[in-house]
C-alpha cells in the first residue's frame, strides 16, 4: 500500500517513514526542505534498504497539492506531520504558523476526499491541554486556550479534521497527540536536525556538550515542582514512529470506533528538565554548562500523559526509556559533528 507522509524528512517524519518501509509499506514523501535536509533520505535508505519516492513541494501552493494528488491517486492513507513547530517561534511569528500549519492541512483534506482511500493520521500535540487541571493528562482533558500560536493551531487543526469527518463519513482520522520527542535512531543514521539555534531541550543539550553552545538556558527555576524546573514527558522517538505505524493500520484494518478518535503518545512519566540533563551527563560523562534563566512565554508548569488508551485501544507501549533516548541523541550528535 501506498502511505504519503508529509513532513516526511523532519524529526519524527523520517523515523515514522523508517517504521513503515520496516512494515513493507510503499513511502511517498512530501518535504519542502524549510527545516529539513535531503541527506535524510540517504540515512532512511541506509537503515531500511530502500530509498523512498520524494518530491519537494510547499504543501501552501493548493496548484502543486492538486497536481501531487492527481499523479498519486492510488495513495491509500496519509500521515501529516508537515508544519511548523517551535512554541517560542510562535509566539514571534503567529501568522507564519497560521498560514503553514493551518493552510497546508486544508489543501491536503481537500485532496483526500477525492481519493478512494481516505485514512488521516494528523500529528497533534499535548500543547492542546494547555496547562491541565489533572496530571496525567487523559485525552478527556478540557482543550484548554492555547498558550501559543503553536498551541493554537493543533488546536484548530483536530477541529477542522473532526468538521470535515463529520460532514464526509469516508475519512477516517485519527489525532496523534504527541508529548516530547526527543532521541534519534540507534544507527544514528537519523536524528533531530534543527537548523540554527535549536527550538528545543535535547539538541541544545547535544549541542552544549559537543561545544556548539557556550551554555543551555533552563528556562524557569521557580515553578512549583520538586526542583523549579518544568516537568515534560519525554517519549522516545522511535517508540513515537511505532505508534504511528499501529495507527495507521487501525485505520486500514476498519478498526477504528468512529471516524475521528484521538489518542495520547507519551510514557506516562514526567521528568523535569534538570532531571533530563542529569540522564544526559550520566549516559554521556560529561558535565553541561547550564544556566537557570527567566521562565519562557507559552510553556506551560507540567505536562505528562495518562498512556491508558493508547496502550489498550491501540496495543501500543513505549518500550525506550529517557536514559535511551539521550544516549541516541548523543550518539547522533557525535556522528553529524564528526567526532
Amino acid at each position: 500500500m501506498k502511505i504519503l507522509v508529509t513532513g516526511g524528512l523532519g524529526f519524527i517524519g523520517s523515523h515514522t517513514v523508517v517504521e513503515l518501509q520496516n512494515e513493507g509499506f510503499e513511502v511517498v514523501i512530501i518535504d519542502d526542505l524549510s527545516n529539513s535536509s535531503i541527506d535524510v533520505i540517504d540515512g532512511i535508505t541506509a537503515i531500511t534498504g530502500i530509498k523512498p519516492h520524494f518530491e519537494q513541494l510547499d504543501l501552501k501552493i493548493r496548484s502543486k497539492v492538486e497536481d501531487f494528488f492527481k499523479a498519486h491517486n492510488d495513495i491509500a492513507g496519509i500521515i501529516h506531520f508537515a508544519a511548523s513547530k517551535a512554541v517560542g517561534e510562535s509566539v514571534q511569528k503567529p501568522l507564519m504558523y497560521y498560514e503553514n500549519n493551518i493552510n497546508t492541512l486544508v489543501y491536503v483534506l481537500k485532496e483526500i476526499g477525492k481519493l478512494q482511500h481516505q485514512n488521516f493520521i494528523f500529528s497533534s500535540s499535548c500543547t492542546v491541554y494547555g496547562q491541565a487541571d489533572e496530571l496525567p493528562i487523559t485525552e478527556n482533558a478540557p482543550v484548554k486556550p492555547a498558550e501559543s500560536p503553536y498551541g493554537n493551531t493543533k488546536q484548530i487543526g483536530e477541529e477542522i479534521i473532526k468538521d470535515t469527518c463529520r460532514v464526509n463519513s469516508e475519512l477516517n482520522s485519527i489525532a496523534l497527540r504527541y508529548f516530547n520527542p526527543i532521541g534519534a535512531h540507534p544507527s544514528a543514521q537519523i536524528g533531530e536536525l534543527p537548523k540554527g539555534v535549536p527550538q528545543n531541550l535535547v539538541p541544545f543539550i547535544t549541542q552544549t556538550a559537543i561545544g556548539l553552545r557556550e551554555q543551555l538556558s533552563v528556562f524557569g527555576g521557580d515553578y512549583p515542582t520538586q526542583d523549579g524546573t518544568g516537568i515534560r514527558d519525554y517519549i522516545h522517538v522511535v517508540d513515537l514512529a511505532k505508534a504511528h505505524v499501529v495507527a495507521l493500520q487501525r485505520l486500514l484494518q476498519r478498526k477504528n470506533e468512529s471516524n475521528f478518535q484521538v489518542f495520547n503518545l507519551g510514557t506516562g512519566k514526567g521528568s523535569s528538565v534538570l532531571e533530563a540533563i542529569q540522564s544526559f551527563e550520566k549516559v554521556s560523562g560529561r558535565k553541561l554548562n547550564y544556566k537557570i534563566v527567566d521562565r519562557r512565554e507559552g510553556d506551560v508548569v507540567a505536562a505528562y500523559a495518562d498512556t491508558n488508551k493508547a496502550n489498550d485501544v491501540l496495543g501500543w507501549r513505549t518500550e525506550l526509556t529517557l536514559d535511551d533516548a539521550m544516549a541516541s541523541a548523543w550518539k547522533w550528535e557525535q556522528k553529524i559533528r564528526n567526532v
